[in-house]
Protein backbone atom coordinates (compact mmCIF):
# COMPACT_ATOMS: atom_id res chain seq x y z
CA UNK A 1 0.00 0.00 0.00
CA UNK A 2 1.14 3.53 -0.74
CA UNK A 3 1.44 5.94 2.16
CA UNK A 4 -0.96 8.88 2.25
CA UNK A 5 1.82 11.37 1.44
CA UNK A 6 2.86 9.32 -1.61
CA UNK A 7 -0.73 9.12 -2.83
CA UNK A 8 -1.23 12.86 -2.42
CA UNK A 9 2.02 13.59 -4.23
CA UNK A 10 0.95 11.34 -7.13
CA UNK A 11 -2.51 12.93 -7.33
CA UNK A 12 -1.08 16.45 -7.40
CA UNK A 13 1.58 15.51 -9.95
CA UNK A 14 -1.06 14.09 -12.30
CA UNK A 15 -3.21 17.18 -11.88
CA UNK A 16 -0.31 19.58 -12.39
CA UNK A 17 0.51 17.87 -15.70
CA UNK A 18 -3.03 17.70 -17.04
CA UNK A 19 -5.30 19.97 -14.98
CA UNK A 20 -7.93 17.19 -14.60
CA UNK A 21 -7.78 13.52 -13.69
CA UNK A 22 -10.63 11.02 -13.52
CA UNK A 23 -11.39 8.87 -10.52
CA UNK A 24 -10.93 5.76 -12.71
CA UNK A 25 -7.38 6.84 -13.61
CA UNK A 26 -6.56 7.47 -9.97
CA UNK A 27 -8.02 4.12 -8.97
CA UNK A 28 -5.76 2.41 -11.51
CA UNK A 29 -2.64 4.41 -10.63
CA UNK A 30 -2.81 4.46 -6.84
CA UNK A 31 -2.18 1.36 -4.77
CA UNK A 32 -5.20 1.88 -2.52
CA UNK A 33 -8.87 1.01 -2.23
CA UNK A 34 -11.48 3.23 -3.96
CA UNK A 35 -12.69 4.37 -0.53
CA UNK A 36 -9.17 5.46 0.41
CA UNK A 37 -8.76 7.37 -2.87
CA UNK A 38 -12.05 9.18 -2.21
CA UNK A 39 -10.86 10.15 1.28
CA UNK A 40 -7.59 11.43 -0.21
CA UNK A 41 -9.53 13.60 -2.65
CA UNK A 42 -11.83 14.89 0.08
CA UNK A 43 -8.85 15.76 2.26
CA UNK A 44 -7.08 17.62 -0.56
CA UNK A 45 -10.30 19.41 -1.54
CA UNK A 46 -10.89 20.43 2.08
CA UNK A 47 -7.41 21.96 2.16
CA UNK A 48 -8.16 23.91 -1.04
CA UNK A 49 -5.46 22.13 -3.01
CA UNK A 50 -7.82 20.51 -5.55
CA UNK A 51 -11.44 20.87 -6.65
CA UNK A 52 -13.74 17.83 -6.74
CA UNK A 53 -15.78 17.61 -9.93
CA UNK A 54 -18.06 14.95 -11.39
CA UNK A 55 -15.98 11.88 -12.21
CA UNK A 56 -12.70 13.12 -10.77
CA UNK A 57 -10.78 16.20 -9.69
CA UNK A 58 -9.15 19.29 -11.15
CA UNK A 59 -6.64 21.88 -10.02
CA UNK A 60 -8.01 25.10 -8.50
CA UNK A 61 -8.60 27.79 -11.09
CA UNK A 62 -5.69 29.83 -9.68
CA UNK A 63 -3.32 27.00 -10.63
CA UNK A 64 -4.86 26.08 -13.96
CA UNK A 65 -5.34 29.58 -15.32
CA UNK A 66 -2.76 31.64 -13.47
CA UNK A 67 -3.07 33.88 -10.44
CA UNK A 68 -5.89 36.39 -10.24
CA UNK A 69 -5.43 39.99 -9.25
CA UNK A 70 -3.50 42.91 -10.69
CA UNK A 71 -0.35 42.04 -12.70
CA UNK A 72 2.89 42.98 -10.98
CA UNK A 73 3.89 45.69 -13.47
CA UNK A 74 0.61 47.50 -12.74
CA UNK A 75 0.55 46.88 -9.00
CA UNK A 76 4.04 48.29 -8.40
CA UNK A 77 2.87 51.71 -9.61
CA UNK A 78 0.09 51.93 -7.03
CA UNK A 79 0.88 53.87 -3.82
CA UNK A 80 4.56 53.80 -4.76
CA UNK A 81 5.58 56.41 -2.18
CA UNK A 82 3.99 54.50 0.66
CA UNK A 83 5.51 51.22 -0.50
CA UNK A 84 9.00 52.72 -0.70
CA UNK A 85 8.78 54.02 2.87
CA UNK A 86 7.36 50.72 4.15
CA UNK A 87 10.13 48.73 2.47
CA UNK A 88 12.84 50.91 4.00
CA UNK A 89 11.30 50.56 7.47
CA UNK A 90 11.06 46.79 7.05
CA UNK A 91 14.72 46.52 6.05
CA UNK A 92 15.65 48.44 9.21
CA UNK A 93 14.30 45.50 11.26
CA UNK A 94 16.90 43.14 9.78
CA UNK A 95 20.19 42.44 11.56
CA UNK A 96 23.54 41.45 10.04
CA UNK A 97 23.91 37.78 9.14
CA UNK A 98 20.24 37.01 9.70
CA UNK A 99 18.21 34.37 7.84
CA UNK A 100 14.96 35.83 6.52
CA UNK A 101 12.15 35.04 4.09
CA UNK A 102 10.78 37.70 1.74
CA UNK A 103 7.48 36.76 0.13
CA UNK A 104 6.92 38.09 -3.37
CA UNK A 105 5.11 41.39 -3.74
CA UNK A 106 5.42 44.99 -4.89
CA UNK A 107 5.85 46.24 -1.31
CA UNK A 108 8.29 43.60 -0.07
CA UNK A 109 10.42 44.30 -3.16
CA UNK A 110 11.10 47.78 -1.77
CA UNK A 111 13.18 46.25 1.03
CA UNK A 112 15.92 45.10 -1.32
CA UNK A 113 17.95 48.30 -1.89
CA UNK A 114 18.34 48.68 1.88
CA UNK A 115 19.70 45.17 2.57
CA UNK A 116 23.14 45.79 1.05
CA UNK A 117 25.97 45.00 3.45
CA UNK A 118 23.94 42.98 5.95
CA UNK A 119 25.16 39.65 4.52
CA UNK A 120 21.73 38.09 4.87
CA UNK A 121 20.49 34.66 3.85
CA UNK A 122 17.24 35.24 1.96
CA UNK A 123 14.60 32.79 0.79
CA UNK A 124 12.18 34.32 -1.70
CA UNK A 125 9.66 33.07 -4.26
CA UNK A 126 9.92 36.25 -6.32
CA UNK A 127 12.15 36.57 -9.38
CA UNK A 128 11.89 40.37 -9.06
CA UNK A 129 13.42 40.12 -5.59
CA UNK A 130 16.08 37.68 -6.80
CA UNK A 131 17.01 40.16 -9.55
CA UNK A 132 17.16 43.06 -7.07
CA UNK A 133 19.41 41.11 -4.69
CA UNK A 134 21.80 39.67 -7.30
CA UNK A 135 24.15 42.70 -7.29
CA UNK A 136 24.59 42.28 -3.51
CA UNK A 137 27.45 39.80 -3.61
CA UNK A 138 27.31 38.96 0.10
CA UNK A 139 23.56 38.34 0.16
CA UNK A 140 22.83 34.63 -0.26
CA UNK A 141 19.58 33.95 -2.10
CA UNK A 142 17.49 30.76 -2.19
CA UNK A 143 14.40 29.89 -4.27
CA UNK A 144 11.77 27.25 -3.42
CA UNK A 145 10.66 24.82 -6.14
CA UNK A 146 7.52 25.30 -8.19
CA UNK A 147 5.98 26.70 -11.35
CA UNK A 148 6.58 30.22 -12.65
CA UNK A 149 3.56 32.52 -12.76
CA UNK A 150 4.75 35.06 -15.32
CA UNK A 151 2.44 38.02 -14.68
CA UNK A 152 3.61 38.18 -11.06
CA UNK A 153 7.08 36.73 -11.78
CA UNK A 154 6.63 34.47 -8.77
CA UNK A 155 7.42 30.79 -8.19
CA UNK A 156 4.68 28.79 -6.47
CA UNK A 157 4.02 25.09 -5.94
CA UNK A 158 0.81 23.18 -5.12
CA UNK A 159 2.98 20.55 -3.39
CA UNK A 160 3.70 20.49 0.34
CA UNK A 161 7.42 19.90 -0.18
CA UNK A 162 8.69 22.83 -2.23
CA UNK A 163 12.12 22.79 -0.60
CA UNK A 164 11.30 25.44 2.00
CA UNK A 165 10.89 22.78 4.73
CA UNK A 166 14.68 22.65 5.05
CA UNK A 167 14.92 26.34 5.86
CA UNK A 168 14.50 28.22 9.15
CA UNK A 169 14.26 31.99 9.40
CA UNK A 170 14.01 34.52 12.20
CA UNK A 171 11.56 36.68 10.23
CA UNK A 172 9.27 36.48 7.23
CA UNK A 173 8.17 39.64 5.42
CA UNK A 174 4.85 39.23 3.60
CA UNK A 175 2.28 41.32 1.78
CA UNK A 176 -1.49 40.82 1.54
CA UNK A 177 -4.46 41.45 -0.71
CA UNK A 178 -6.26 42.84 2.32
CA UNK A 179 -6.20 43.14 6.10
CA UNK A 180 -9.25 43.09 8.37
CA UNK A 181 -10.60 41.79 11.67
CA UNK A 182 -10.32 38.23 10.27
CA UNK A 183 -6.60 38.68 9.60
CA UNK A 184 -4.33 38.63 6.56
CA UNK A 185 -6.18 37.81 3.32
CA UNK A 186 -5.20 36.61 -0.15
CA UNK A 187 -7.35 36.04 -3.23
CA UNK A 188 -5.59 32.94 -4.62
CA UNK A 189 -5.65 29.49 -3.05
CA UNK A 190 -2.19 28.54 -4.27
CA UNK A 191 -0.73 31.83 -3.02
CA UNK A 192 -2.43 31.31 0.33
CA UNK A 193 -0.96 27.81 0.64
CA UNK A 194 2.53 28.99 -0.28
CA UNK A 195 2.43 31.80 2.28
CA UNK A 196 1.30 29.44 5.03
CA UNK A 197 4.20 27.09 4.26
CA UNK A 198 6.71 29.92 4.37
CA UNK A 199 5.23 31.38 7.56
CA UNK A 200 5.68 28.02 9.26
CA UNK A 201 9.45 28.38 8.67
CA UNK A 202 9.81 31.74 10.42
CA UNK A 203 9.83 32.73 14.09
CA UNK A 204 8.09 36.06 13.44
CA UNK A 205 5.68 37.34 10.77
CA UNK A 206 6.04 40.95 9.59
CA UNK A 207 3.28 42.23 7.33
CA UNK A 208 4.00 45.01 4.82
CA UNK A 209 0.87 46.72 3.49
CA UNK A 210 0.02 50.25 2.41
CA UNK A 211 -3.01 51.73 4.15
CA UNK A 212 -5.33 51.05 1.20
CA UNK A 213 -5.16 47.32 2.02
CA UNK A 214 -7.21 47.94 5.18
CA UNK A 215 -10.07 49.00 2.91
CA UNK A 216 -9.80 45.98 0.61
CA UNK A 217 -12.49 43.32 0.82
CA UNK A 218 -12.82 39.70 -0.22
CA UNK A 219 -10.30 36.89 -0.29
CA UNK A 220 -9.47 34.01 2.02
CA UNK A 221 -7.79 34.21 5.40
CA UNK A 222 -4.12 33.20 5.47
CA UNK A 223 -3.74 33.75 9.22
CA UNK A 224 -5.46 35.70 11.99
CA UNK A 225 -4.18 39.06 13.21
CA UNK A 226 -2.76 37.61 16.42
CA UNK A 227 -0.39 35.44 14.35
CA UNK A 228 1.31 38.58 13.01
CA UNK A 229 4.10 40.10 15.07
CA UNK A 230 4.41 43.48 13.33
CA UNK A 231 2.47 45.41 10.70
CA UNK A 232 4.29 48.15 8.79
CA UNK A 233 2.04 50.55 6.89
CA UNK A 234 1.92 54.23 5.95
CA UNK A 235 0.57 57.08 8.02
CA UNK A 236 -2.62 57.12 5.97
CA UNK A 237 -4.00 54.27 8.09
CA UNK A 238 -7.39 55.13 9.61
CA UNK A 239 -7.64 55.46 13.39
CA UNK A 240 -10.15 52.61 13.58
CA UNK A 241 -7.77 50.29 11.72
CA UNK A 242 -4.85 51.29 13.95
CA UNK A 243 -6.99 50.49 17.01
CA UNK A 244 -7.96 47.13 15.51
CA UNK A 245 -4.30 46.21 15.04
CA UNK A 246 -3.32 47.27 18.55
CA UNK A 247 -6.27 45.42 20.12
CA UNK A 248 -4.95 42.25 18.52
CA UNK A 249 -1.63 42.79 20.31
CA UNK A 250 0.22 43.45 17.05
CA UNK A 251 3.04 46.02 16.90
CA UNK A 252 2.11 48.80 14.46
CA UNK A 253 4.66 50.91 12.59
CA UNK A 254 3.14 53.72 10.49
CA UNK A 255 5.66 55.59 8.32
CA UNK A 256 5.35 58.78 6.24
CA UNK A 257 5.16 58.14 2.50
CA UNK A 258 8.11 59.05 0.29
CA UNK A 259 7.12 62.27 -1.49
CA UNK A 260 7.21 62.39 -5.26
CA UNK A 261 6.30 58.71 -5.70
CA UNK A 262 2.83 57.37 -6.42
Amino acid sequence: MMHAEDRERTILAMLEQRGFVSFRELDERLIASPATVRRDLERLAGAGRIVRVHGGAKMPDAVAAGLTGVPFHENIKKNAGAKAAIGKAAAALCTAGESIIIDGGSTTLQMCPHLEGLELQVVTNSLHIVSALLPQLKTRVYLPAGSLFREQNIVLSPFEDDGSSHYRASKIFVGAAGVGPQGLMQTDVILLQAERRLMARAASVILLVDSSKFRASGGQVVCDLKSIGTIITDDGIADKDARMVKRAGVRLIAVPSVKGLG
